[in-house]
Formats: structure tokens, sequence, C-alpha cells
């Protein structure tokens, strides 16, 4: 098998780090990038020229574009675009500042929609590439206190969906991944909102729950992304740990038990069907250039 070519944003610790160590052990190459240059330049050291440790804000929209050009003229191409990088916020719905949910989405949304903006026209380009959202199991149901973050993972689920359907004629895969609760260093990057007098008991038993969940070693994802990454035909999305499945389950037979308890007054909404011109549609249809 021919090595591969790697973009990795988020590469200064946690699954970033880890997959770019894997990659890189294989006999890949990596363009790993950080906030801090400082935080992979140890990456140089030990695989030399097998690695470009770039530094990258996912929030500067200048940066982006800028560092994934100058990644994909060093290689001279891109086959695995990691979407890695991110933060979180813990707060109640009524305790984060504007602030502090829209610093969030910038870096877990809209950060990562600079980076595909950017790469997308190359993989285009060359007619291949697998892209890699990293999205976590709170990405399929939600948990309280991180409402913020599980709503940039939904987003992100959505997102890739999407994108799926947009890039399969260029010859480009997606694949959301979905990591469960491993034992990271993700927190400690989190923001903390101020806490409000009636949520203090419900933090303390949530931050409990929290400290005694069982966790999975990350390392052990290594091997199931690089299968990933190596199969013809990957998947959508890929659940990382034992969580995933059943929590998946859970959730979606009880969303299907509500749908169907209300089947007959969802129904009864659609009034009398009707087939109608829909104005912005054909506005955009007559505005598409000719392809002939």
């Amino acid at each position: 098998m021919s090595s591969k070519v790697w973009f990795i944003t988020g590469a200064s610790r946690g699954f970033g780090r880890i997959w770019a160590e894997a990659a890189l052990k294989r006999g890949d190459k990596v363009t790993a990038t950080a906030r801090k240059l400082e935080d992979i330049a140890d990456l140089k050291n030990r695989f030399g020229e097998a690695v470009l440790p770039l530094a990258l804000d996912v929030t500067d929209s200048e940066q982006v574009p800028q560092v994934v050009q100058q990644a994909y003229k060093h290689f001279d191409r891109l086959d695995v675009l990691v979407n890695n990088a991110g933060t979180s916020l813990f707060a109640a719905t009524e305790e984060a500042t504007d602030e502090q949910i829209r610093n969030l989405f910038d870096a877990n949304y809209i950060g990562m929609v600079r980076v595909l903006r950017a790469a997308l026209p190359l993989l285009r380009k060359q007619g291949s590439g697998h892209i890699l959202g990293v999205s976590s199991g709170l990405g399929i149901t939600a948990l309280p206190l991180i409402g913020f973050y599980c709503a940039t993972k939904w987003a992100v689920e959505a997102l890739h969906e999407s994108l799926a359907q947009e890039v399969t004629p260029f010859g480009i895969k997606v694949t959301v991944v979905e990591p469960g609760a491993y034992a990271t260093e993700f927190g400690k990057s989190a923001q903390i909102a101020d806490a409000l007098e009636p949520y203090a008991e419900f933090r303390k038993q949530f931050l409990t729950r929290l400290a005694n969940l069982e966790r999975g070693d990350p390392e052990a994802t290594a091997e199931a992304v690089l299968k990933l990454v190596d199969t013809n035909d990957p998947p959508l999305r890929l659940g990382l740990g034992s969580s995933i499945l059943p929590r998946a389950r859970e959730a979606y037979a009880a969303r299907l038990a509500t749908w169907e308890a209300w089947e007959d007054v969802s129904n009864a909404a659609m009034g009398e069907p009707k087939k109608i011109v829909v104005p912005w549609i054909e506005q955009l249809i007559h505005a598409m250039p000719d392809q002939t």
C-alpha cells in the first residue's frame, strides 16, 4: 500500500497527536498543525522530512488558506484531512455569555468550515481524498451543562452528512468520527462559565458523575483510524469506543417511539399536499451556468 499524505488540525495533544504519530510510524507523511508551533516541534526531530509542523489557528480566516496551501505545495497532494481542532465550554444554557458561545462555535464549527473551504478545491482538482470530521458521542446525544459543546458537534454531524452528498461525484470520501469518553487532556482547554446559584448543586452532581466515568485508552483509537483511511469504502460515521452504539440505539429508539406516538398529529399538520412553483428555487435554477 502506498503511503498517504495527511493534514491534521489540533495535533498538539489528544487524538490529533496520537493519529499523527500513528501515521508517521507506518511511513505516511503528515502536516501536523497546532496553535503553537513549539507544541509540535518535537515531531520534526523524531520523524524528519516525513512531517511538516505548522502553526495554525483555525479561527484565523486569513491563516487557514495560507497554511493549507503551504502544506499542499510541500507534499504535492493531500489524501487524508483530519479536522480535529476544537475546544469546549462548561455552562448551563443561561450561564454562558454571547462571547463564550461565539468563541466555541468559531473554533469547533466555523474553524472546521474554514479548513474545508481551503482544502476542497485541492481535493476536487486531484479527484480524491478522505475527509475526517471529528465529532463526538455528544453529537448523537446531548448532556446537560455542556449543551453548547454538544450543539457544535451536532452541527458537525449535519455539515458532514451534507458535505458527503456534495463531494461524492468528485471522488472525495467523508467520515464523521465519533469518539466516546477517552482519557485525553481535552478538558484542559475548556472555557468555564460563572456558575449561577440555582445550578450549583446540579453542577456538583454532574461533575461528580463525569469524574467517575469510565474512559477509554486514546492510544487504542489509532488502529481504528488507520483501518478507516485504508478502506476503499469508508462509512459516513465511525464510532470510537464501546459506548457509542448502545447510546445511539437507545437514543434513536426513544426518538422513533416519540415520532410514532405523535404520527397522527404530524400527518394532520401536512394539510392537503400541493405542488407549487417555489420562486427562489426557480431563480436559482435559471441562474445556474449552462453546462452544455
